[in-house]
């Protein structure tokens, strides 16, 4: 008798792998990138499209509306468990002042936030007409405000959420249609031109990566609200572009790196922790000034991805995910079940 398993779009298995080394990448050369050209273009390069593109992937594998019970168990209570082990980092290994404050993330877990909230709102949202469009005014008009702290991420869910939305929308056959030679010629000239103008041009290095990092605010990156609409647009017409470009050049194909894509949550959490006591507690990151330097830290942050994609730590995150509510927690919250099954590319 066949077993009947299951088939894998290792497309997206090996664009998510792709994803969350640059994720390491980006996160570690963070405080020495401005020290020479080379990591300096790289960090423009990485920002300008890894999160839309990790993003969009989520919203893709988020297509089935969960209840509120489902999202709750699935990213709510990882999120907890997460910032608890980092309140932990923070105060006996870093000695950090800071306090369990669930509502203002600590470091990467803004995404897992962001996640539950996007999962639960859009639902709702599209039944609005003309939603991708109220999203992206959304996405632009949060900048001109100047909310206190990082309370719930509100910036960067919001101006993230196109992103997610048109995810939730993309029909994987249009992606096939489209890998054709010809396109992904279009596809390696549009890197190409896009990585020799971060080279080339002198204007955006006026500017700040951190305009792509969906949290600050206009006045914050020493822009007017015009100047942070318009950049802000352009913003989000370049994550697009380079998500669909990548797409159409990754492989197709089950690669010895595919299986990285299906860890990605252990990764994610696991690296979080290692750059915060290197940034913290040592000069490493800061003192990154040469090209060998450079070349060294990022071979470093490649094989912390191998060392965290281990199964032990996939188990670990995975036993967090399927957690069960206490049976009195669960007579508190009543929605109708769902029997959908919950899948997305951060936790799987």
């Amino acid at each position: 008798m066949l077993l009947n398993t299951k088939h894998r779009d290792y497309l997206f298995d090996n664009y998510k792998a792709l994803l969350i080394v640059l994720v390491v990448i980006g996160h570690f050369i963070e405080p020495g990138y401005d020290n020479n050209a080379f990591l300096y273009t790289l960090k423009w390069l990485i920002v300008s499209f890894h999160m839309p593109a990790f993003i969009f992937i989520s919203g893709y594998f988020s297509k089935r509306v969960l209840s509120f019970t489902a999202l709750f168990k699935k990213l709510a209570i990882p999120y907890i468990v997460y910032e608890l082990i980092y309140y932990l980092l923070y105060v006996l290994i870093i000695h950090k002042p800071t306090g369990l404050y669930l509502m203002y993330p600590k470091f990467s877990l803004w995404y897992i936030q962001a996640l539950f909230l996007w999962r639960l709102l859009t639902p709702l949202v599209k039944k609005l007409p003309h939603y991708m469009f109220l999203s992206i005014l959304a996405g632009l008009l949060i900048g001109c405000l100047g909310l206190p702290g990082n309370f719930l991420s509100i910036p960067r869910t919001l101006v993230f959420f196109p992103f997610f939305l048109a995810g939730t929308n993309f029909n994987r056959k249009t992606l096939t249609r489209l890998r054709c030679l010809k396109n992904q010629i279009i596809a390696i000239l549009t890197l190409a031109v896009f990585t020799a103008y971060l080279i080339l041009d002198g204007y955006h290095k006026t500017l700040s990566p951190k305009i792509f990092y969906g949290r600050y605010n206009y006045h914050y990156l020493e822009q007017n609200p015009a100047e942070g609409i318009f950049c802000r647009l352009i913003c989000y017409g370049i994550g697009f572009a380079m998500t669909f470009a990548v797409a159409l050049l990754i492989s197709e194909k089950q690669t010895f790196y595919s299986y990285i894509g299906t860890r990605t949550m252990a990764i994610y959490l696991c690296h979080g922790l290692t750059y915060s006591v290197l940034k913290d507690c040592t000069n490493i990151l800061q003192n990154v000034d040469t090209i060998p330097e450079s070349l060294l830290l990022i071979t470093f942050c490649v094989a912390l991805t191998g060392i965290f994609s281990i199964p032990q730590l996939t188990t670990f995150t995975n036993m967090i995910a399927d957690m069960h509510l206490p049976s009195s927690a669960q007579r508190d919250v009543w929605l109708p079940r769902s029997g959908y099954s919950f899948s997305h590319p951060i936790l799987h």
